[in-house]
């Protein structure tokens, strides 16, 4: 919720990963914070009273702690709230005043309350006098607060007025405040909200849980030259969602706007969307391709919120995963109807689809659907699961049934809970009688057990006919699944062959561990290939033969794009785990030498990553650079530095991509040229495009030395612009001499720095060589509690931890990592701790069966090839 003038909304506290509720006031600039002693003062003066508030690693809470939910004995219907922030003492003083219903006698009222003290409080009876509230008791961990009454409040409406004062924080969630700079240079204070997931209670005591909806009418006191905004002051139609729901838009406005200081990427307020400003600004001159893309996946996302989790709102964070999963899927559907040439689902594979379903294959996954108590709990499942396995199934589902009655049964859902809660169960059901199909028992099986099928199938050729015998087991990134009881999918299959490769021959739901099926007219040398599009939630190990007869299709480009991607990353992920050879997958990598599409060669070099990160751990890391350099330079050549006529928005992505991945390798002549231009870049001889900002920045860097550095922070502290900031920050970690990592690493915690941004700076050291990876680690350790107690253990630590640990390859690493967290406690990190603790496990089982055949091959290889750049 946003907050403004004279407002009035419904409440909806229902995330683009991770996403955030806002308020903020623009106009001239406020005074520079007055110093340390005055604040000091002013604290400790405001503070008087105050319950004593846990900070830090040491207020860690203990796992699944008791928690109830707010009693249901009273109730809101309507709030009317006044704030009041200073933003000089950066505190705030309110004042509200609820229409509540008593639905059962008592002489107490619970709420949730965090970080507010409560001065008077009272409730008046309709027609009755008013009650004095004779006491408040805090339940800080539970984050309620209990008011006590000398009698009885009996059922029926009445009144409950409430004056608190709180702290405008500097911890971007609740009523926080926001710096930023003016173009002249001057430093102004916005304040701002954020209350998804649990923290509108941070900002006025109320019912912060989502199913308890009510209205408001809101009303803000700010000096006359500061702009006040909120959820409720440009009608705009949304006519892509409003036709694909057949529901229409149910404010009577939508306004767009960037924050400075954001912990997430955007956040679904009803009426008032507030963004990261990298999410939602964009300029024609500045701003590359990708840019563009995410501001419209970030925007169609958001945009999605306003009937699916605002219209109709989850009954509690049991099923955040159907909020977030199902914009995380139609964000994709709008992005392609209104750019088509963005070839939108590949692209969905590569960033989505494979990205849950590595964090799936772990043994510390969870289950699409987790049982929430505590709001600790909330911050945790804010992950890939929900968001990418969610819309990931969701497309699965959508496939399954058909877009007509897809589109029947969403309007069905919207229609009859509008204005109402739901669960997931509820969409199941209008979506089963939109087609008649066994929806609720196949997504039970896909929402309610973590993990996914690993589908092994062998073929016969019987006179003209092919016989495929499938059989599913769980797949495991530890290898085979050798559990007694293995869990069981009921799973959408798709067959396609070589005869019409767009096309799928046959669809079938496997319901059994094992089956098997038969294509008719399918003639021998023609290939077969399970799941069309890589739509089902699924990986595939096909039989020696069949994967043999598959490889000519990505030669040739018979096989579609998406297909290609699959079968590449299904085999990636086979050799992971140590099902196959890492070599075999090598051999398949080089097949890609005709490859034109952007996406499928975003997937190829995300995997030669992960492969160089592990390799990082040998004394060979140069022969795979050689062989990174092998594999990218014939298509780098094709696409050259400069755009040719015709080309388009993927073209710009593919050559950013490709020349970052030959820079960053060594490839001479990509080396030469991106110090050519980067030197005219700095000299404003010719300045370089935006799409080719990042490559040429990332490679001067990765060869660079202090004087290279030095110039990236100078352009740095002189862009205006912050996704050109962000730009710098995200490859200062390539930067290569120990002294200079350490440099980057002390400007990620500066004034320089954006707080939400610090994490990407370190990740990217983590990210950017074995040097930078212990630096990163042991920076964190050393700056543990002021990281900590920066992020409040919201999910920005759980993405800090991920970033700078995950890339270890040695098991006592893994035992350092866990160590570290059992004396410094993340409880809304725990369960990534335990993921990164596992990969770097699986990362040194890798090593250890892989290394020396890899080693082989790539000496082999060498040998036989003449001498490359």
């Amino acid at each position: 919720m946003w907050l403004a003038a004279a407002a009035a909304a419904p409440l909806s506290l229902a995330r683009r990963l991770p996403c955030s509720r806002r308020l903020r006031f623009l106009g001239p600039p406020s005074p520079p914070p007055p110093p340390p002693f005055v604040l000091l003062l002013r604290r400790l003066s405001f503070c008087l009273g105050r319950r004593l508030h846990s900070l830090g690693p040491a207020a860690a809470m203990p796992e699944k702690r008791p928690f109830e939910r707010l009693p249901a004995d009273v109730s809101p219907i309507n709030y009317s709230l006044c704030l009041k922030p200073d933003l000089l003492d950066f505190t705030f003083e309110g004042k509200l005043e609820a229409a509540a219903q008593v639905r059962q006698a008592t002489n107490q009222i619970v709420m949730n309350c965090a970080d507010i003290d409560i001065i008077t409080a009272s409730y008046a009876p309709e027609g009755d006098e008013e009650i004095h509230a004779t006491g408040f008791n805090y339940q800080n961990e539970d984050e309620k607060v209990t008011l006590s009454f000398p009698s009885t409040l009996q059922t029926g409406t009445g009144t409950l007025k409430i004056d608190f004062v709180g702290e405008l924080n500097d911890k971007m969630k609740g009523f926080y405040r926001s710096k930023y700079t003016t173009p002249s240079g001057e430093v102004r204070y916005a304040a701002v909200t954020q209350f998804e997931a649990t923290d509108a209670r941070r900002a006025f005591p109320c019912w912060d849980e989502p199913a308890i909806k009510a209205t408001f009418d809101i009303s803000l006191v700010v000096p006359k030259d500061r702009v006040a905004l909120s959820n409720m002051v440009a009608a705009k139609t949304l006519p892509f969602y409003k036709d694909y729901f057949n529901v229409p838009y149910p404010l009577p406005k939508i306004d767009l706007i960037a924050i400075a200081d954001f912990a997430a990427g955007a956040m679904e307020n009803w009426g008032l969307v507030t963004y990261r400003e990298t999410a939602l600004l964009i300029d024609p001159k500045n701003s590359c391709s990708s840019s563009r893309q995410w501001v419209a996946l970030v925007v169609g996302h958001e945009l999605a919120h306003q009937w699916f989790g605002n219209l109709v709102t989850m009954e509690w964070w049991t099923h955040l995963w159907l909020n977030e999963g199902f914009a995380s899927w139609i964000e994709y559907l709008c992005v392609d109807h209104c750019f088509p040439e963005y070839d939108i689902w590949t692209q969905f594979v590569s960033a989505d689809y494979t990205r849950a379903q590595e964090l799936d294959a772990l043994d510390n996954s969870h289950p699409i659907e987790v049982s929430v108590g505590h709001p600790s709990e909330v911050d945790e499942i804010f992950d890939a699961i929900s968001y990418s396995k969610g819309a990931s199934v969701i497309r699965m589902l959508h496939d399954y049934i058909g877009d007509k009655d897809f589109k029947k049964g969403m309007n069905i859902y919207l229609t009859k809970f509008q204005q109402k809660n739901a669960a997931t169960e509820d969409l199941w059901e209008s979506l089963e009688n939109a087609s008649g199909k066994p929806i609720a028992a196949v997504m039970s099986t896909w929402t309610k057990q973590m993990g996914f099928p690993l589908i092994y199938v062998e073929a016969e050729q019987v006179e003209d006919d092919r016989v495929l015998k499938l059989s599913q087991r769980k797949f495991s990134a530890s290898g085979p699944y050798s559990g007694e009881d293995c869990p069981q999918w009921m799973v959408p299959i798709t067959i396609s062959t070589s005869d019409e490769p767009n096309e799928a021959k046959l669809k079938i739901l496997m319901e059994k561990p094992e089956m098997t099926v038969v294509l008719k007219n399918v003639k021998p040398d023609q290939w077969v290939k399970l799941n069309l599009g890589t739509v089902g939630f699924y990986r595939t190990q096909y039989s020696s033969a069949m994967l043999e007869s598959l490889l000519p299709g990505i030669r040739d480009l018979s096989l579609p794009p998406v297909d290609r991607l699959g079968l590449q990353n299904d085999l990636f992920s086979l050799a992971r785990a140590g099902i196959i050879s890492t070599v075999d997958v090598l051999k398949v990598m080089e097949a890609f030498v005709n490859e034109p599409n952007y996406t499928v060669w975003s997937d190829l070099s995300c995997n030669l990553g992960i492969l160089s990160t592990l390799l990082s751990h040998t004394d060979f890391y140069e022969e795979i650079q050689l062989f990174v350099k092998d594999v990218f330079s014939p298509i780098g050549e094709r696409l050259g530095w400069d755009p040719k006529p015709g080309e388009g928005h993927l073209d710009a992505l593919l050559r950013g991509l490709v020349l970052g991945k030959l820079g960053k390798s060594g490839h001479k002549p990509t080396l030469e040229e991106a110090r050519r231009r980067f030197k005219d870049h700095v000299d404003g001889k010719q300045i370089l495009s935006a799409d080719l900002r990042s490559p040429v920045y990332l490679t001067v860097l990765k060869h660079g030395d202090s004087t290279t550095l030095d110039i990236m922070l100078k352009l740095h502290k002189e862009a205006d612009m912050q996704e050109e900031k962000n730009r710098i920050e995200r490859v200062l970690g390539a930067t290569s001499p120990p002294e200079l990592i350490q440099k980057v690493l002390t400007f990620a915690l500066s004034e320089e720095v954006r707080p939400q941004d610090t994490v990407s700076v370190i990740g990217g050291v983590a990210g950017g060589s074995k040097q930078g990876r212990k630096a990163a680690w042991k920076f964190i350790k050393d700056n543990w509690e002021e990281l900590y107690n920066r992020y409040q253990g919201g999910f920005l630590i759980s993405r800090l931890i991920k970033l700078s640990v995950e890339g270890f390859a040695i098991d006592k690493m893994a035992g350092e990592v866990k160590a570290f967290f059992e004396s410094h406690p993340a409880p809304s990190a725990e369960r990534t701790i335990q993921q990164c603790c596992e990969n770097i496990l699986l990362n040194a089982a890798w090593l250890k069966r892989d290394a020396e055949s890899i080693h082989q091959y790539l000496l082999e290889r060498k040998a036989s090839q003449p001498p490359t750049v």
